[in-house]
């Protein structure tokens, strides 16, 4: 009889959970409510057509749910289209640790406030967005940010300094956008975690702080701004730099005075004023990629190395560079 019981609550229970799923779902009710709110806010977009009442949302597409708790921990819209604003709704997430939004050009207006709300933020991408207005300050209280990619946006204004107060970030991305004003002095004291740092295509002005001294860039990208100076406190001997790129600035420095660490295996800067020769040291270095190219460089090319591995493009354009991939010295 107890067996037949049993059996009975477990058909019951089936049944129930097929003519209501609802009592299935692994999906948290409070993400679910928000989540729904937020597929309207967009306008019911094609992309979130599998965001439905009566199915799990555990199972949605561009969302992810915790393994064991079943909060939703990701939301990540990188196909498909979006229109308008950031909803305001992607705060009352409260679990989340992924919020992307990639490649949405009808995504508009400026980086959502309550995106503040979400400490347990690891990861915000927002790149290839037609997104305006500044970078905001409020970025610098997500303090387990390990990555933060606003690339490729309309971004205008300073690169606010408190970004530097992030503990834990491996990467900043604020290229291609068109931010103005000086990179921040506090960007050579991160205070954790030395992030790859990259600034390219903005119209960015002033000397590179000397600041930069005292950290260690694994990979830093500055071109294409209209940065002045000296760029020498980038490099160091004692320093692990890997990939630098300041092509295309108004920087000023001799070259033969820089010391320059044995990791670099990508060095581009073309088109800057910058004089003096090529280090013999160069030879030295295992490069991948070299370009020195439109400078006011002079001398020898020093031979060895991977340096005649490059072609004269590499190197052309200068004050009175010579050897060989150039016509040897007169």
């Amino acid at each position: 009889m107890e067996l037949k019981f049993s059996t009975f609550l477990s058909l019951t229970l089936l049944f129930s959970s097929v003519l209501n799923p609802a009592l299935s779902d692994l999906c948290n009710p409070d993400d679910k409510k928000v989540l729904l709110q937020i597929k309207k806010a967009f306008g019911d977009p094609y992309v979130l057509a599998s965001w439905k009442s009566d199915t799990d949302c555990c199972d949605w597409y561009c969302v992810t749910c915790d393994s064991t708790t079943n909060r939703i921990n990701s939301l990540t819209i990188f196909a498909g289209q979006v229109s308008g604003q950031i909803p305001a709704l992607v705060g009352d997430l409260p679990y989340l640790e992924t919020l992307e939004f990639h490649k949405q050009p009808n995504l508009t207006g400026p980086i959502q406030p309550a995106i503040a709300k979400l400490k347990g933020l690891k990861s915000l991408r927002l790149s290839w967005t037609n997104l305006s207005g500044s970078v905001p300050d409020f970025l610098s209280q997500l303090k387990n940010l390990t990555f933060l990619d606003l690339s490729f946006n309309n971004l205008t204004g300073a690169i606010p300094s408190s970004l530097s107060e992030l503990p834990n970030l491996g990467a900043l991305r604020l290229d291609r956008n068109k931010l103005t004003g000086h990179i921040p002095i506090s960007f050579g004291q991160f205070i954790g975690n030395v992030p790859d740092l990259y600034l390219s295509h903005n119209q960015l002005s002033g000397n590179i702080p000397t600041s930069f001294a005292q950290m260690d860039f694994t990979s830093i990208d500055l071109s294409r701004n209209k940065l002045e100076g000296d760029a020498s406190v980038i490099f160091g001997l004692n320093k692990t730099t890997q990939i630098v790129d300041l092509s295309r600035n108004l920087l000023e420095f001799n070259l033969s005075k820089v010391e320059f660490p044995t990791s670099l295996t990508s060095l581009d800067i073309n088109h800057n004023k910058i004089y003096g020769s090529i280090p013999v040291e160069f030879t030295q270095l295992n490069f991948q990629f070299l370009n020195v190219s439109y400078n006011r460089l002079c001398g020898q090319i020093p031979v060895g190395g991977k340096l005649q591995s490059f072609d004269e493009y590499s190197y052309f354009h200068n004050r009175c560079l010579c050897g060989a991939p150039l016509p040897s010295c007169k």
